[in-house]
């Protein structure tokens, strides 16, 4: 066995979206990082839809942004299409989409990775984990090599034991393409951590010269106003490119007749895979089966890039037999005669269960140990590399003795994601949804600047230049919306033919902000009647967010009031802690079935014990009892 002098400060295994989150903070925080990868090529490869943002994942991403990530920085320099979803509803769910150039991204992202100067990367497997009365002490490859570092970070996406299936045909690997990694996930279990199997799937590339898109339906991306997309990133200087389009077709009965009459042939329906596969992301066979009340589902053909003729079946996920693909792919209108590049396929691999973790992403069992994305049993590239970037930040402030970043359900997305996976007995690859954040008016895209600039500033990943852009765009903010509760809309002639061109009337005179809270009324149309912002920034784009922000902030005033009232209130039974050396077992009043979930998860705080499944209400609140009574004595212990 070799003995490396190698050594570092921390060490992230895997260089997908988590790792790349990771391993980039930890070296800009300071820390001499080594990340490792099966496939130096593939950093950052995007193996399934080749797009970031969408529903709850723009708000990811864009917080990712505010904490001093990179994420947005990748998308929004490697579009082809950007697209707001939902923009006819309310800002809680309005998403942004970005269409990738699969290439492009994963040459950026490699770039940045080889462009910090506290980063080395190599192209090895870690087989094993070294540690110590219960601390890492570093990983070994499966050269006998030994790299050593106090902390440690896994994010090893699909690739832990790895299998393929392609029908009832299988093979070892993480993806399509490359090695499964063998011996971390043994050494995990040794260690005494419980693996359990996951799935995922991909659906095939086809040759987009081989699709005739005269008979599909057309989706192009967001109409481009005063040549200003909306992107990612609160960063200035992102830069306009050409758009390129989508396009829709459906399936029919003929497809959902030859998914049927192959059923036989499907590892998943005879039991090849074990693994549970992501609810809101099912193969199309399970889509068949399980809505088979549904005449049609949709499939959307989108691009891989725009140097490439490869083309992505969003929706057609599934591990049927190549030779079904081919009469599935067939039956859709407009691809009749299309050619795959690349078979669908499924994969199942080993995920450790997050209950293993606290709220900083590091192991209950071994200090300095952390776990970020797919390992987790979350599925999304937004979702690994917030995680990623989490563990990063985390993994150096553990060096350093600090707290953890404090991200919790009330003050973001990424702090509802985690509390979940840590709290919750998730047997499924989780997804992050708008449904699952009960704060979801307050932790908006659109805002996430606002809420965490100032974390991801005292963390020191967000330079002076960017938290004094933000610390402008709020003042401005208050600014406007004082101006408009000063702005009078007198009731006269001229006013009144504006506002009837937008179905509004105007009996008395109003002001600007009460004005505003109509449905009808905007920025715009308060321009038109004279309203002057006055702005002192020659940034169009900052302009933009701020009238936006002070237009939010008006119309949905009472909503958002009544929510921060709830997180003020909430907040208050989230800040009780629990004392780390608590022995629920010596507690007589409290239930067997929640001392067990105690024990297994130890919550920090009251309110992370709320949210634990199985533990009771009432058993909570004889602990909030007890913990006051503590605290009593402690007090008059301390007096005498």
């Amino acid at each position: 066995m070799l003995n490396s002098p190698f050594k570092f400060d921390c060490i992230v295994v895997g260089a997908g979206h988590a790792g790349i989150e990771a391993s980039i903070s930890a070296a800009r925080l300071g820390l001499k990082t080594l990340l490792t990868t099966l496939n130096i090529d593939n950093i950052g490869l995007m193996p399934c839809n080749p797009a970031i943002g969408g529903p709850a994942k723009s708000n990811l991403v864009r917080e990712i942004d505010a904490l001093g990530g990179v994420m947005a920085e990748l998308a929004d320099s490697t579009y082809l299409q950007l697209k707001t979803l939902n923009s006819s509803k309310g800002p809680a769910v309005r998403a942004l989409r970005a269409q990738s150039d699969k290439k492009e991204y994963k040459t950026l992202a490699r770039q940045f990775i080889e462009n910090e100067k506290n980063l080395t990367l190599k192209q090895i497997q870690i087989v094993e984990l070294i540690s110590k009365d219960g601390k890492i002490q570093g990983v070994r490859d499966e050269l006998g090599i030994e790299y050593f570092a106090p902390c440690v970070i896994l994010t090893t996406g699909t690739s832990l034991e790895g299998r393929i299936y392609i029908g009832l045909k299988s093979f070892e690997a993480g993806r399509l393409g490359e090695r499964s990694a063998f011996g971390l996930s043994d050494s995990l279990r040794k260690l005494g951590f419980k693996t359990r199997k996951l799935k995922t799937g991909t659906p095939a590339r086809v040759d987009g010269r081989t699709i005739d898109y005269s008979k599909l339906e057309l989706h192009p991306g967001d109409e481009i106003i005063d040549n200003m997309p909306r992107f990612f990133s609160f960063k200035p200087n992102r830069p306009i490119r050409k758009q390129y389009p989508c396009y829709l077709t459906k399936t029919n009965a003929t497809t959902h007749e030859i998914i049927k009459a192959n059923l036989n042939y499907s590892p998943l329906y005879q039991g090849l895979i074990k693994g549970v596969g992501p609810r809101y992301c099912p193969s199309i066979e399970d889509k068949v089966v399980r809505f088979a009340h549904n005449p049609s589902h949709h499939i959307f053909i989108e691009p891989e890039g725009k140097d490439t003729y490869e083309v992505y079946i969003q929706g057609f996920s599934t591990s049927l037999p190549i030779e079904a693909q081919f009469k599935m792919i067939h039956s859709l209108v407009g691809l009749e005669n299309a050619s795959i590049i690349k078979p669908a396929y499924a994969v199942e691999y080993d995920s450790v269960c997050a209950l293993e973790l606290d709220y900083g992403l590091m192991t209950k069992k071994i200090k300095g140990l952390f776990l970020a994305g797919q390992i987790n049993g979350t599925s999304g590239y937004e979702e690994a590399a917030a995680q990623g970037l989490v563990a990063g930040i985390n993994a150096y402030n553990y060096l350093q003795n600090k707290e953890y970043i404090n991200l919790v359900r009330s003050n973001s997305y990424i702090g509802t994601l985690i509390d979940d996976l840590i709290t919750k007995d998730i047997d499924e690859p989780y997804r992050m949804l708008t449904s699952r954040s009960e704060y979801r008016l307050i932790l908006r895209q659109d805002n996430a600047d606002l809420r965490l600039s100032e974390i991801g500033y005292s963390v020191g990943l967000l330079k002076e230049v960017d938290i004094q852009r933000k610390r402008f765009k709020e003042k401005e903010i208050e600014r406007q919306i004082e101006k408009l509760k000063d702005f009078k809309v007198k009731s006269n002639i001229k006013n009144k033919e504006i506002l009837s061109k937008y179905n509004e009337s105007l009996e008395l005179g109003i002001n600007g902000f009460n004005l505003l809270k109509r449905p009808n009324v905007n920025y715009k149309i308060l321009k038109e009647l004279g309203f002057k912002s006055n702005i002192e920034t020659d940034d169009n784009y900052l302009i933009r967010d701020i009238e936006e922000q002070a237009e939010i902030l008006i119309k949905y005033d009472g909503y958002i009031k009544r929510q921060t009232v709830e997180i003020s209130n909430h907040k208050k039974i989230e800040d009780i802690k629990i004392p780390d050396d608590i022995d629920y077992n010596s507690i007589k009043q409290i239930s067997t079935e929640s001392k067990e979930k105690l024990i297994k998860i130890k919550p920090k705080t009251i309110g992370q014990a709320l949210r634990i499944g199985g533990v009771k209400p009432a058993d909570v609140s004889v602990l909030m009892v007890l913990i006051e009574q503590h605290k009593i004595v402690k007090k008059i212990n301390s007096q005498v």
